[in-house]
């Protein structure tokens, strides 16, 4: 390989976020102009019924004319995320681990699980 190929493929600054089965990779590397550009990289792993497994990757290359716009537009979305949602990752209740005590109204100051773990709800309310 000539030395442009090398350094187009070789990470100049890298960082990673390992989140359950996902890991993203976040990198820095060069153009053949020498030139930086960032590439993002979402590696989710999937098990199958016999044990294997696989990744599947999804990548989006970010180039320096469009950092300010791609950085306003999400910072402007996690924003809306938190204010509309908080910060609380609802989908942790949804995880076959996940055990989070259920207090009733009455049983705040003492921090007594409730015996009733229901709400009651009507199909309108979805």
């Amino acid at each position: 390989m000539r030395d442009n190929e090398m350094l187009e493929k070789e990470d100049i600054f890298s960082k990673v976020l390992r989140a359950g089965r996902r890991t993203y990779f976040f990198d820095v590397r060069a153009t053949k102009a020498d030139d930086y550009y960032i590439t993002i990289t979402e590696s989710k792993k999937f098990t199958e019924e016999d044990g294997s497994y696989h990744f599947k990757k999804h990548k989006i290359y970010l180039y320096k004319e469009d950092f300010v716009a791609f950085k306003e537009i999400l910072d402007e979305m996690t924003d809306f995320v938190v204010s509309q949602k908080g910060e609380e990752v609802i989908s942790e209740r949804h995880q076959k681990d996940f055990k989070k005590e259920i207090y009733s109204d009455s049983d705040e100051d003492t921090k007594t699980p409730s015996t009733n773990s229901f709400t009651d709800i009507s199909f309108d309310d979805i």
